[in-house]
């Protein structure tokens, strides 16, 4: 099924750094302050949220899926945290991340079963996941911000600096290191190439695919969760609907890396790229004030353009 072949970074992989160096030079021509340490370093950090969260949208989108409830995996995830350290409880408070973490993963197995076990059509499941625990959170918060505060920990790993990098881009490099290594290293990267290329003939080949699919929508889950404890200690809080803004731009540096929405190739090479190529946009839309409204047109105008070059390979090969 040339397996390994899917997994190696394509040429696709290469264009959103491209990209990301000319919107550097271009934006540095009407803003110099583009070209300073102190705003890329910023970028990188910003940057890190969102790499969470594509990290683990590959591997779903890998198999030829794709995760809806991403905005409520990670608003979940941010309140559980939270709200565990403004219990005034010690021992409480030292299980935030965690919880947190716990979780994502509970979410994933949940997003799993539906998509491997009673079969239902991922993107109908997984946007009724995300319906459900919007209603779970409303009712827990009456529809108010809900109280707690982000640890010392949390706020560390989203604000802090090593030897001048920020600690979250850090995190996230080593996050995406790991899962890199369990992709190349072990069958389940080879495993979740075939399920997207032909999920039936990988099962036919003797492939426990229902197990593929739940530790890849876990481990999805998990990188949400983690995004929101990252998220919750930059802003210090958790907050109504801090997820939802993410969703578009997940699938989006996820499509501009290179990962085919149709599954079966790609890679977190590719993705990376695609995180730092929507977090200097995003960033260079906002200095030229340009609206939310516009940003997610932008958005989608992408995401359509690479899956028409998408659909035409696949027709041209």
């Amino acid at each position: 099924m040339n397996t390994l072949k899917q997994n190696l970074p394509s040429i696709d992989a290469i264009f959103p750094y491209i990209g990301t160096v000319l919107l550097i030079l271009g934006g540095s021509y009407f803003f110099p302050q583009i070209l300073g340490f102190d705003y890329l370093a910023q970028q990188l950090q910003i940057a890190a949220f969102l790499g969470f969260l594509a990290l683990g949208a590959t591997l779903v989108i890998l198999l030829g899926h794709i995760d809806l409830s991403v905005p409520w995996v990670l608003g979940g995830a941010a309140i559980v945290s939270t709200s565990l350290v403004g219990s005034g409880n010690p021992a409480l408070a030292t299980l935030a991340i965690p919880a947190a973490l716990i979780f994502g993963g509970l979410v994933g197995i949940i997003n799993g079963v539906g998509v491997a076990i009673l079969r239902i059509p991922s993107m109908v499941w997984t946007l009724a996941v995300n319906s459900m625990l919007l209603g779970v959170a409303v009712l827990n918060t009456g529809g108010f911000n809900p109280k707690g505060e982000a640890s010392g920990t949390m706020i560390w790993l989203a604000t802090g600096n090593l030897a001048g990098l920020p600690v979250a881009f850090m995190v996230w490099v080593g996050a995406t290191g790991i899962i890199a290594l369990l992709l190349k290293k072990s069958a389940f990267g080879r495993y979740l190439s075939s399920i997207g290329y032909n999920e039936k003939a990988t099962f036919l080949s003797g492939v426990s695919t229902p197990s593929v699919i739940f530790a890849a929508f876990a481990i999805a889950g998990l990188c949400s969760a983690l995004g929101g404890v990252m998220l919750a200690g930059y802003a210090n809080q958790a907050y109504q609907s801090m997820g939802d803004p993410f969703l578009l731009p997940t699938i989006a540096a996820v499509v501009i890396g290179g990962t085919s929405i149709l599954g079966g190739r790609g890679s977190l090479i590719g993705t990376v790229g695609g995180v730092l190529f929507i977090t200097l946009l995003t960033s260079i839309l906002s200095v030229m004030q340009m609206s939310d409204a516009w940003r997610n047109i932008i958005f989608g105008l992408i995401i359509i353009i690479m899956l028409l070059l998408q659909t035409l390979r696949r027709k041209g090969s």
